[in-house]
């Protein structure tokens, strides 16, 4: 009878066990970010953040209530929901401002929390700098390094421009961060040819279009032709990846022109900037064919509503 040694028995495995994280290795993650960068890299970002918001929040209530134009509607869309959604200038719903309201939303939201205040108004705008700021960090770093998104985030953070749009509260603050978001996106989707990518593009540039109309499309030709001529997928999966981009582009954009041109003129308020009480036309007239042609008749803004 053959027997085994002691010895040449397998040995028992021990039961594997998932690795415990250590306690505040979320907020150590937050910190250090990716394993693989420097360890500068992350508290720099950081750093850059917080000294974009410190610029900019910098005596900010100086600028009063900056463009009292959008001011009045941000304090309409606080007394009421409906002046919110539509953007009214008065929370009776009387006339419109002559932009889409999309903007204007943060800064109802932030006028019904805190009041009507300078800050409320403003520091929505701040924010979305910060915002911009990131992602342009973001976006910079994937084509090159972390070094140079660093570069890039920090000339537009001291851009003199840059600084008095994110410290004013015209549409331009939230326009910008939404086509630099669409712009984001569009490269990520040459670096895998993903068709997410071009989804969450078409929906930030359709929600862009609910901030300044079709200023928000300038960027659409160039990262179309970029796309289809570069991307890593067959030609064409290409244009059908275009295509359910501007389907995506047209939903996020559409749906709130949809509704108000669907409701009954009787039942809410005026289109400002209209010649007859429709959306279309304030998109392809006022502000549309009109920018060029230098015939705006309609304006509700003055000197001060335009932009």
């Amino acid at each position: 009878m053959t027997t085994i040694e002691h010895d040449q028995l397998p040995a028992a495995q021990a039961p594997t066990q998932e690795p415990q994280q250590p306690r505040g290795s979320r907020a150590h993650r937050l910190w250090r970010g990716r394993p693989e960068d420097a360890r500068w890299v992350r508290p720099a970002f950081l750093g850059l953040l917080l000294a974009t918001a410190l610029l900019y929040l910098f005596n900010l209530s100086s600028s009063g209530y900056a463009n009292s134009f959008y001011s009045a509607a941000a304090q309409a869309g606080s007394q009421s929901w409906k002046a919110m959604f539509f953007g009214s200038l008065d929370s009776a719903n009387a006339i419109t401002v002559d932009k889409p309201p999309a903007a204007l939303w943060p800064m109802a939201l932030s006028v019904r929390i805190f009041g009507l205040n300078s800050w409320a108004i403003l520091v929505p705008e701040v924010l979305m700098g910060v915002g911009t700021v990131a992602v342009l960090y973001a976006a910079v770093r994937r084509r090159f390094s972390a070094t140079a998104g660093l570069i890039a985030g920090v000339v537009l953070a001291l851009t003199p421009v840059a600084a008095l749009m994110f410290r004013f509260n015209n549409p331009d603050a939230l326009l910008a961060l939404l086509m630099t978001v669409t712009v984001y996106f569009v490269l990520r989707a040459l670096d895998d040819g993903k068709t997410k990518w071009l989804l969450w593009a078409g929906a930030a540039v359709g929600a862009a279009f609910l901030v300044k109309t079709l200023q928000a499309f300038l960027i659409l030709p160039p990262l179309a032709i970029v796309y289809a001529v570069f991307a890593p997928t067959k030609l064409r999966k290409r244009f059908v990846q275009l295509g359910l981009s501007g389907l995506a582009m047209i939903v996020a954009g559409g749906w709130w022109v949809a509704i108000v041109e669907l409701w009954p003129a009787s039942s809410r308020p005026y289109i400002g900037g209209s010649q007859d009480n429709s959306f279309l036309s304030l998109t392809f007239g006022y502000n549309g064919l009109g920018r060029i042609s230098g015939d705006e008749t309609g304006s509700v803004g003055g000197g001060g509503g335009g932009g």
